[in-house]
């Protein structure tokens, strides 16, 4: 099988989710209270690839934070200024991924699914995409839209530059139009965590549409459908919410269809 190595793209804005991004990078935020960063390193990590000379991941708004959270376990590329988009932080990674394969996945999508089937048979020359049969996407690929996860050759790869850009444009439209894309179905739960209503999607999935409370949560209220992070606070009524650790519900509230972080502040599904 053709020299493979991974790259999850985490160094993303998240403009859609502010206010929630202006404390951590979207990559970080708990979806079932677990970092959507830590639930892509666990799809790649299923295929195989693991540790800081097979693994990496870039950063950038907020970076620091994730430079500390994953530590020693990957390897880091770090942008300075403004992202430089999915293709532009594949080209500042050159020379680490040095002539090999790329498994590619978005840090902010929610997969319930096994990837495997990318890999399966890749003959380290197609492109490849994950995708969910969506007839109506208007931006799809063969009726399919993108799920997450791309396999790119190294001979697409040696050519992209640290310099903003995108996947799209760079690499599966030029190999799309070159009969060189290849869509692999995905047949489990996908969602793209980029707004606040599919970010609570993504949640209540991971929940099994029941409560769910991390180890050191304090729930004297009353919930439904209720995520609830580590040191949390709930004295009052949550439904079909999302409660980040260290946040807090007063007695007299009520939240629907919301997100809740620290300081009171509150997103709206």
């Amino acid at each position: 099988m053709t020299a493979l190595c991974a790259v999850v793209l985490a160094a993303g804005q998240g403009t859609r989710l502010r206010p929630l991004t202006g404390y951590r990078p979207k990559a970080l935020c708990p979806v079932g209270n677990v970092p959507l960063l830590d639930r892509a390193l666990a799809h790649v990590a299923a295929v195989g690839l693991t540790g800081p000379s097979s693994v990496a991941v870039n950063a950038c708004y907020l970076g620091e934070q994730i430079v500390e959270h994953v530590g020693n376990g990957v390897h880091v590329s770090v942008e300075l200024g403004d992202p430089l988009g999915t293709a532009g932080g594949i080209g500042k990674l050159r020379e680490w991924i040095d002539g090999r394969g790329v498994l590619v996945g978005n840090a902010d999508a929610y997969l319930t699914g096994d990837i495997g089937p990318l890999l399966s048979g890749w003959d380290g020359e197609s492109v490849r995409l994950l995708g969910r049969w969506a007839p109506s996407e208007e931006y799809g690929f063969s009726g399919h839209q993108f799920a997450g996860f791309s396999l790119l050759p190294w001979r697409y790869v040696r050519h992209l530059r640290p310099e903003p850009g995108e996947l799209v444009r760079a690499v599966w439209r030029p190999a799309e139009a070159a009969g060189e894309l290849t869509v692999v179905p995905y047949e489990g739960t996908f969602l793209d965590t980029g707004t606040p209503r599919d970010y609570l999607a993504a949640n209540l999935d991971a929940a099994g549409f029941r409560n769910l409370f991390a180890n050191g949560a304090t729930v004297t209220g009353m919930c439904e459908r209720a995520v609830v992070g580590e040191g949390a606070v709930v004295e009052g009524r949550v439904t079909r919410a999302v409660i980040w650790p260290g946040a807090y519900v007063a007695p007299d509230e009520h939240l629907v269809d919301a997100i809740r972080a620290p300081a009171g502040v509150t997103v709206p599904a």
